[in-house]
C-alpha cells in the first residue's frame, strides 16, 4: 500500500466514524425528544384531566375553580382513598354515587352547622313535598335537643300513626331500627323515620317517669298535614294552632280565622308551641293579617346587607293575643312570637324558644340535586337577635306530660286562658 496514502485512508475512517457519531447522537436525541414530547402529552393530559374534573366538581358544588379546596393535593387524596377502597375494603359492591353523595354532604357538615345540608336528587323532593303540606313518615315532629345533641318528639299530630302508636312529646328518638342515633343530625334521624307508606319503623324512646326504654313500631303512612286548626273555648276566646309554616299555611290560616271571627271571639290564643318554623314568606303574611304598621323582621347577611320584611298596618288585629311558645318553638315561629311581643300586641306564655335566628336558602345545583345553605341572620322588629338564646315568654309555665297523658291536663294551656281572661276583664 502506498504510504502517500495513508493520511487520506485515514482521514476517510475519521470522517466516517465523526459521521457515525452524529448519527448516533441524533438518534438518542430523537428518542430522547419523543421520550419527553410523550411526558408532556400525558402530562398535559394528566393535567386537563384534573382541570375538567376539578372544573366539574366545582360546577356541581357551586364553587369557583380557583377554590382552595378543590386542587391537585385534595384531588389526589381523594384519588388515594378511592385506590385504598377498591384494594382493601372488605366489600366490594360499592356504590359510586353514594361515595360522591359523601363527599359533598361532608363538604356541608364540615362547616359544623345543622342547617346547612346537601339534598340528593331523592332528599331534594321529599323536602319539596313536606313544604307542600304532604309527606310519609309517621305524622310526629321531631325536633333537636342541643344539650344532649340527640332527636326528640315535639309534637305528635292528630289521627296520624303517630298517634295511634302513642308516642308522646319529649320523648327522646334513642334508636331506629335498632340503630342508634347518637351523632347524627336533625335530618339524617327524620330521613330514617319517613319511608314508603305501609312500611314500619321501630324506635326506641326514652319517656319520661318510664324506668325502661319504650320500644314501638309505627307504621308509615302518607301525612297530609293540617297545619291549622281552630277551636273556641268558653268566654269567647278563640285558639288556633299552627304547627308549621309550610305554603298551605297561609290559606289554612286565613280559613281559620274566618271562621273564628263568625263565632265572635273576643281574644285568640295563637299556639305555636313544637312550631320548627318553614317558611319565611308565608309566616311574613300570616303576621301581615296581625301587625300594626311596620317591620315584621328584618335580616342581615355576612356582608352586612340588610333587607327588611314590612306590614301595612291595615289587617292590625284588635282583640287581644295570648301567644303559647315553648322549647321547640323555632325560626319561623320565633319571628311570629317575637314581633307579637315587641309590639306590645299580646303576651306570651309557656317556655323559652329555641332560639333559632338565622335563615336558610335553598341552591339548585342544576343536577337535580341542591344544598341549604345559611345565609343571613333575622333579627325582630326591636333589632334582637335571639339565636342561641330564644324568646323569653311572659308568663313561664312547665309543660305537665304525665298530667297530659293521664287525662289530657294541658298546664300550658290552661294558663294561657287565664293570662287571656285577665286581658278580657281589663
Amino acid at each position: 500500500m502506498d504510504s502517500n496514502n495513508m493520511p487520506e485512508a485515514t482521514t476517510v475512517v475519521v470522517e466516517a466514524e465523526k459521521k457515525d457519531d452524529r448519527l448516533t447522537r441524533r438518534f438518542i436525541a430523537g428518542i430522547l425528544i419523543g421520550f419527553l414530547a410523550s411526558v408532556l402529552v400525558v402530562a398535559i393530559a394528566v393535567f386537563s384531566l384534573l382541570y375538567v374534573f376539578k372544573t366539574g366538581m366545582a360546577s356541581i358544588l357551586g364553587i369557583s375553580a380557583q377554590s382552595k379546596i378543590l386542587n391537585e393535593e385534595t384531588l389526589g387524596k381523594i384519588q388515594a382513598l378511592e385506590d385504598v377502597i377498591d384494594t382493601y375494603y372488605y366489600k366490594t359492591d360499592i356504590d359510586v354515587q353514594d361515595e360522591a353523595d359523601g363527599m359533598y354532604k361532608g363538604l356541608m357538615d364540615s362547616l359544623g352547622d345543622p342547617y346547612s345540608v346537601y339534598y340528593t336528587e331523592e332528599e331534594l323532593d321529599e323536602m319539596m313535598n313536606s313544604t307542600k303540606g304532604i309527606y310519609y313518615g309517621i305524622g310526629a315532629y321531631v325536633s333537636f335537643d342541643n344539650s344532649i345533641n340527640m332527636a326528640r318528639i315535639s309534637g305528635v299530630m292528630p289521627g296520624s300513626p303517630a298517634e295511634a302508636a302513642e308516642l308522646c312529646v319529649d320523648d327522646i328518638i334513642y334508636e331506629i331500627n335498632k340503630e342508634s342515633t347518637q351523632g347524627l343530625s336533625l335530618e339524617e334521624v327524620v330521613s330514617l323515620i319517613k319511608g314508603e307508606a305501609g312500611t314500619t319503623v321501630h324506635l326506641t324512646l326514652i319517656r319520661t317517669g318510664v324506668a325502661n326504654d319504650v320500644e314501638v313500631d309505627v307504621e308509615r303512612a302518607q301525612i297530609e298535614v293540617p297545619t291549622v286548626s281552630t277551636e273556641v273555648f268558653d268566654d269567647n276566646i278563640g285558639y288556633l294552632k299552627i304547627t308549621e309554616f309550610d305554603e298551605v299555611t297561609y290559606s289554612q290560616f286565613v280559613e281559620g280565622m274566618a271562621d273564628l271571627r263568625a263565632q265572635n271571639i273576643e281574644g285568640l290564643i295563637i299556639d305555636l308551641r313544637s312550631n320548627p318554623g318553614g317558611n319565611l314568606s308565608t309566616v311574613c303574611d300570616i303576621a301581615r293579617q296581625l301587625l300594626p304598621e311596620g317591620v315584621i323582621v328584618y335580616t342581615e347577611d355576612r356582608d352586612g346587607n340588610r333587607e327588611d320584611y314590612t306590614c301595612d298596618g291595615q289587617n292590625k288585629i284588635d282583640i287581644p293575643v295570648v301567644v303559647l311558645v315553648n322549647q321547640y318553638s323555632a325560626s319561623a315561629s320565633e319571628i311570629l312570637a317575637g314581633a307579637i311581643k315587641d309590639y306590645n300586641l299580646g303576651k306570651l306564655v309557656g317556655k323559652t324558644t329555641y332560639g333559632k335566628g338565622i335563615v336558610q336558602r335553598i341552591f339548585d345545583l342544576r343536577d337535580g340535586t341542591a344544598v341549604k345553605l345559611t345565609v343571613s341572620n333575622y333579627f325582630t322588629p326591636n333589632g334582637i337577635n335571639i339565636h342561641g338564646v330564644g324568646i323569653e315568654p311572659d308568663v313561664e309555665v312547665e309543660y305537665d306530660a304525665e298530667a297530659y297523658a293521664e287525662d289530657k291536663t294541658d298546664t300550658q294551656l290552661n294558663k294561657a286562658k287565664e293570662v287571656m281572661k285577665d286581658l278580657l276583664d281589663k
